[in-house]
Formats: C-alpha cells, sequence, structure tokens
C-alpha cells in the first residue's frame, strides 16, 4: 500500500530533481536532501529504551528525502528514537537500496562546463557517512585549527 500513496522514484523522477537542484540551487547532480525527523509516540509495552531519544521524549524516526521544492520524495518510518538518523539511513529499507543500487538513481554523468564524470547524490547533514552517493558536510571542525577554519569562512564569504 505504502507505494500506491508514494511510488519508488524512477531514473526519470531522480533526472528532473536533479534539473531542479541545479536550476533553483545552483547544486548540479544533486537528486535530493535526506534527513530524519523524530515524531513524539506514547511509549510502547515492553520496549525498554528503544525510542527513548537525545530529545528526552519518546520518538520513531521519519526518514526522508526530499526534492528541491522540499516535497518528499522516499518516506522511511521505522527507526528507533534512539538512534542516530545516519544509523536509521542506513538499516532502512530505502538506505538499503541505495547501498544496492537498487533505487533507480541514473548513470553518472559530466558535471556542466567540466570533463569530470560525476555520480548523482544525495546530500545530508554530519549525522551521515559520507558515500558515493551520499555527500555531507567536510567535518573541518574536528581537523582543523581555529585558523585553517577562519581562512575556510574567509574565502567562503569572499567568492
Amino acid at each position: 500500500m505504502e507505494h500506491i500513496y508514494l511510488p519508488e522514484p524512477t531514473e526519470n523522477i531522480w533526472k528532473k530533481c536533479a534539473e531542479e537542484f541545479e536550476n533553483r540551487w545552483g547544486f548540479p547532480n544533486c537528486i535530493g536532501s535526506v534527513d530524519g525527523k523524530h515524531v513524539t509516540i506514547k511509549r510502547p509495552n515492553n520496549s525498554g529504551s528503544n525510542y527513548w531519544c537525545y530529545l528526552h521524549k519518546y520518538s520513531i524516526v521519519l526518514m526522508a528525502i526530499v526534492g528541491p521544492d522540499y516535497k518528499f520524495i522516499c518516506v522511511d518510518i521505522s527507526g528507533f528514537g534512539k538512534n542516530s538518523d545516519g544509523g536509521i539511513f542506513e538499516t532502512s529499507n530505502m538506505g538499503k537500496r541505495f547501498e544496492q543500487n537498487l533505487m533507480s538513481v541514473p548513470a553518472p554523468r559530466f558535471l556542466p562546463g567540466q570533463n569530470e564524470i560525476c555520480s548523482y547524490v544525495l546530500i545530508g547533514d554530519e549525522a551521515f557517512a559520507l558515500k558515493p552517493y551520499l555527500m555531507r558536510p567536510f567535518p573541518y571542525k574536528q581537523t582543523l585549527t581555529r585558523r585553517q577554519k577562519r581562512e575556510i569562512q574567509c574565502k567562503t564569504l569572499s567568492s
């Protein structure tokens, strides 16, 4: 029944998302943004601490991929509140299908005006592992000195 309301994306849907991400946000080959959202629930009987999250409430996690217009493309609602977004994504059906290359993602293509072939990617935050199909922010806060961070910020602001 889930596919009746939100069918699995086709290659054409991913291509359309990538085109819209590039036109609207200047990000080529991006097919979606992934993140999790805690949904408050009543504590299920005999669940122990599985659903207890860092927000000090019981929750399940809605893991979603949205397009450039913030509309849902894929959804998985099964993660325990105690788990991280990245862990939930990796163990979800959606994450496993990306890992096994079963999500009808288009073949890599040349970036606009470049000679480099690049994969289509999702974008996520620091909670997600870097994968060939998933980009995340550079974790400079863990590896760079304060001065190096400032230099990156200044270069970003001046460009």
